[in-house]
């Protein structure tokens, strides 16, 4: 294992280890509300600091973009950047709902290197390394072998934040339900994507992500064989946080069935990551 991967690990399963502590004792934590449906906790907040603190000792000279507390470290040009996501899926944390992840990738000048997604309530361990694969629990991933949408399950989240393009998004389900065997929408983007790298899901669409809910979901996909992209097909996704991902040929037919809904903002490239 790459030694970078090997301390996002070890960063990955202390924060799993706290979210796992906590969620013996959900009725006492303290929460506040960042917006409509967004949540954050201490455990959030604690998580993220963890993560920060395993990092920035072994590489103090790292910058840091974490969901939580925004940047911080080297920010000046830096050639690593860490993406951090402490607990995706904060709201089914908070309801017991085990559908949660720490993520955590590593951007090498610009481009996605290292990657962790983590499941503490399932003990899955998702790793990538630019150039060397995927894997679960050290068994290496690849992308399903669907072909046709026509037999595909495919992932999903619905808007919970924002809702601008809740009627885009609408027409994009309405029409994607029936050409498919299966919509499932759990509700952490990063294991979403995660489980499209593992084979469990064969596509994936959102809008109006952050990249760290997507950024080692990422390279988890297109170092298992598969294929990501925005809504149409193109690589700003880690930009305006719309995301398409799939198999090599689902990828294609999602792209076409979207198609249609597109509307003028969402095709472009605009979206603020605060």
């Amino acid at each position: 294992m790459h030694p970078m991967l090997t301390i996002a690990v070890k960063a990955a399963r202390r924060a799993g280890g706290i979210i796992n502590r906590a969620a013996q004792n959900l009725d006492l934590l303290q929460v506040s509300r960042k917006s409509h449906s967004d949540f954050v906790s201490e455990v959030d907040r604690m998580a993220e600091e963890t993560i920060i603190e395993t990092l920035l000792e072994a590489y103090p000279k790292h910058s840091i973009l974490a969901e939580e507390s925004g940047s911080r470290g080297n920010q000046d040009q830096p050639e690593f950047q860490w993406i951090i996501d402490p607990l995706d899926g904060t709201t089914n944390f908070l309801h017991g709902f085990p559908q949660y992840s720490v993520s955590i990738a590593l951007l090498h000048k610009g481009v996605l290197n290292q990657a962790v997604v983590y499941n503490p309530a399932s003990n899955e361990l998702f790793v990538a390394s630019r150039g060397h694969g995927a894997y679960l629990n050290d068994r290496r991933l690849r992308v399903s072998k669907r072909a046709h949408l026509s037999e595909s399950l495919i992932g999903t989240g619905f808007p919970f934040r924002e809702f601008s393009h809740m009627d885009a998004y609408l027409a994009m389900f309405k029409d994607i339900i029936p050409r498919t065997v299966g919509i499932r929408r759990p509700g952490s983007a990063a294991l979403d994507l995660a489980n499209v790298a593992a084979g469990r899901y064969d596509g994936f669409w959102e809008i109006g992500l952050a990249p760290w809910d997507i950024a080692a979901g990422c390279l988890l996909i297109t170092e298992a064989g598969g294929l990501v992209g925005d809504l149409q097909g193109n690589d700003t996704h880690m930009q305006c946080g719309n995301i398409i991902a799939g198999t090599p040929k689902v990828f294609g037919q999602l792209i076409q069935v979207i198609a249609p809904h597109l509307t003028a903002e969402l095709t472009t490239a605009n979206k603020s990551t605060s």
